[in-house]
């Protein structure tokens, strides 16, 4: 899990390098291309290409439609937001997936973790407050759409791994990505400088590395004790932000971070409670 955070990390921050130079669509659309050989390989070595066409095609086609969204938002915040900033904000995924699962999954949350939700939230309001850089702005808002469009494709992907393989879920994602964006993105579409190409590899190649692994991640361990390490892609954000920008994050971005990260945390361990409770 650690592994996977730092590789999609690395694959952000080429993403935000190449966000400077073209559309949001049309970097989604390289993000899915440029993963889609390495993920169909590790389709075709571990369950082969067979299962991947009996899938709920309609469910997937919807899981498209929520990845188009979430690159495309997520790539037009980084233009602006630092990495760090970036991450603070889309912390609140996890608390939004919990709020869903009442409604679409049916699923009971008590009010400690409706407490833990709200607390969420509040970090979220520390962080969109009107000053500073790149704060309160549509690119904020961006995150936050894409946070929204992450947590329903969570619960989407709840609903699919009943029937369908991981492999399947992920090849089919990777591939409605570069298709759907690629539609959207083509009128504006921007020559790629040849410098970039192996900017572009690279991601693909950490965005593929880094599905594989936190697949490996839930599929080896308890998904309440990997969860929590999802966080440690902050402490990337800061240190790429550095790195590469030159920026460091403000005392109140670290405060909406942490108010957002402990409301998380303690989310996660209620779950973990109720499923002991349900499982003892």
């Amino acid at each position: 899990m650690l592994a996977a955070v730092a590789l999609f990390s690395v694959m952000d921050a080429g993403l935000k390098q190449l966000a400077g130079h073209y559309p949001p669509f049309q970097v989604a659309a390289l993000r899915g291309a440029a993963s889609l050989p390495f993920v169909l390989v590790w389709a075709a070595s571990t369950s082969g290409l067979r299962p991947l066409l009996r899938v709920r095609w309609r469910l997937h086609l919807l899981r498209g439609v929520f990845g188009v969204a979430m690159m495309a938002s997520f790539v037009y915040s980084l233009r602006t937001l630092p990495l760090s900033t970036a991450y603070s904000l889309f912390f609140i995924a996890p608390l939004l997936v919990t709020a869903m699962s009442v409604p679409i999954l049916g699923e009971r949350v008590g009010p400690r973790r409706w407490t833990a939700i709200a607390v969420g939230l509040i970090g979220v309001l520390v962080l969109l407050r009107p000053t500073g850089e790149g704060l309160g702005t549509l690119a904020s808002i961006a995150v936050l759409l894409a946070a929204t469009m992450y947590a329903v494709s969570a619960i989407t992907v709840r609903v699919l791994a009943r029937t369908d393989s991981t492999q399947a879920m992920v090849v089919w994602l990777m591939t409605l990505i570069a298709v759907g964006a690629g539609l959207l993105a083509w009128p504006d579409w921007v020559p790629i400088r040849a410098s970039d190409g192996w900017l572009i590899a690279g991601i693909g190649l950490a965005g593929a590395l880094g599905q594989y692994t936190i697949t490996e991640a839930f599929r080896r361990g308890e998904a309440s004790m990997i969860a929590p390490l999802e966080y440690t892609a902050l402490i990337w954000g800061v240190l790429l932000d550095a790195m590469f920008w030159g920026v460091l994050p403000d005392a109140v971005t670290w405060i909406g971070a942490a108010i957002i990260v402990a409301s998380g945390l303690y989310l996660l361990r209620r779950e973990r409670v109720h499923l002991e409770a349900e499982h003892p």
